[in-house]
């Protein structure tokens, strides 16, 4: 990965927790760290402000609390331009989903910082009852329905489980990006078969009114790394650790605060750890399955 020269906050720094560094006799001792008055908050997926703060002002209220940092909302359109930013410091943290942070990680030097690791957060592939479709082999020449392209539960865990069984996803079946989040197409007999979250496939199952036998399962996926907070490459290491010890110190409150909203049961029971980057390997390795590694190269 190409690094940069880290690019310092003009004049936006105050004293504030303790580091270390090496006085002229060579011993250890403490100095101050710089932090910020304010840092931008943005999420990858989420455009607009009203929508960040329909979701996201309790985590960020919270976070703000933790950290005794102010935190302001960056409305970004999408993912590259969250990219864009954290790449010019225009932007100090990101939540983005497992997908874009390979992406982001692969463009810019940022920093992964926690993840918010959620039970169930696996992929499954379900077909109808009466399709004779009984494993993944037999989806060869079939259309799939993956909902979000990029979508890391629906989309590349899906096409992980296909190249697993050895299906080859350039040649061998068809890919439908619906952006449905329900099984209608699967009930309508225009697809052949379904793959999303374990989450998003027991709630599709609700709102149709059906049960597992009527849309069983042919494949279960291994568990897909979390969601990821990550910071610009600029920021002063020893601040990039201080926010990482606060966040995990802090983990009930700010779990509270995410699954306070409605829509976000799917964080109930969830952990937020230190983030590991080779987790996200599996992603990078679907990608690169794809003909697309290009795509997650470092620029």
């Amino acid at each position: 990965m190409k690094r940069r020269n880290l690019i310092w906050y003009p004049l936006l720094f105050v004293a504030g927790c303790s580091a270390a560094r090496y006085n002229t006799n060579g011993s250890r001792e403490k100095t101050a760290v710089m932090r910020p008055e304010k840092l931008r908050f943005a999420v990858t997926d989420v455009k607009g402000l009203e929508e960040l703060q329909l979701y996201y002002d309790p985590f960020r209220e919270t976070l703000e609390e933790v950290l005794k940092i102010k935190i302001e909302f960056y409305p970004v359109e999408n993912y590259f331009e969250a990219t864009a930013a954290l790449k010019v410091a225009k932007l100090d943290i990101a939540w983005a989903g497992p997908s874009e942070y390979v992406v982001i990680r692969s463009r810019t030097n940022a920093v992964p910082l926690v993840t918010i690791s959620r039970p169930g957060y696996y992929t499954v592939i379900a077909v109808a009852r009466d399709s004779g479709i009984k494993s993944l082999a037999d989806l060869k020449g079939k259309t799939i329905d993956m909902r979000n392209l990029g979508a890391s539960a629906s989309h590349l865990g899906t096409v992980k489980l296909l190249i697993d069984a050895g299906l080859d996803p350039r040649l061998d079946f068809y890919t439908v990006m619906s952006g449905d989040d329900s099984i209608e197409g699967l009930q309508r007999g225009e697809i052949d078969a379904w793959g999303s979250s374990a989450y998003r496939y027991q709630a599709a199952l609700k709102q149709a009114g059906a049960s597992e036998s009527d849309y069983p399962l042919i494949a279960q996926g291994p568990m897909l790394p979390g969601d990821i907070l990550v910071v610009s490459g600029h920021m002063d290491p020893d601040l990039v650790a201080e926010i990482r010890t606060r966040i995990l110190l802090n983990e009930e409150k700010l779990l509270a605060s995410i699954v306070s909203v409605k829509g976000f049961d799917k964080f109930k029971n969830a952990k937020i750890i230190a983030a590991n980057d080779s987790d996200y390997d599996m992603i990078r390795e679907v990608y690169q399955a794809m003909g697309q590694g290009n795509f997650i190269q470092n620029k």
